[in-house]
């Protein structure tokens, strides 16, 4: 397998929890309902074609906006969007709100995970010596 196709793999991966995690995080009631497998399986949903999207994406010349830490999580903002949309109809009275929060919340995600994970956890790590001398 080439390193182009690992490289997506990886970003299904990271593009798959966030807008799953963002899913589960707007849904109304999913923190009480933590077991209901419906629930589960709307976020499962989400994730999996916001991660579709994505590596799509990696396709085209929209590659280049995952080099960036804030423009890819603009786009993985607006692809969850996309993929919660697709995934199901909205719970609020309000139907794009649901939609549009569970975007914003998973672009969030994707950048505090930006910032946390990449470069194998260098900031974690470093957090960690302080904390523990």
């Amino acid at each position: 397998m080439g390193s182009e196709w690992l490289r997506r793999m990886k970003l299904f991966i990271q593009r798959f929890w966030q807008p799953t995690s963002a899913c589960m995080t707007c849904m109304p009631g999913s923190w009480g309902n933590i077991m209901s497998l419906t629930h589960w399986s709307i976020a499962f949903k989400t994730g999996l074609f916001t991660g579709l999207l994505a590596v799509l994406l990696t396709f085209t010349p929209a590659t280049k906006w995952y080099a960036n830490r804030y423009g890819n999580a603009l786009l993985v903002g607006c692809l969850t969007v996309i993929g919660d949309a697709y995934a199901h109809t909205s719970h609020y009275r309000i139907h794009v709100l649901e939609h549009v929060a569970t975007g914003v919340v998973s672009g969030l995600f994707a950048l505090a995970a930006s910032y946390l994970l990449e470069d194998p956890a260098r900031r974690i790590r470093t957090l960690w010596a302080r904390l523990i001398g």
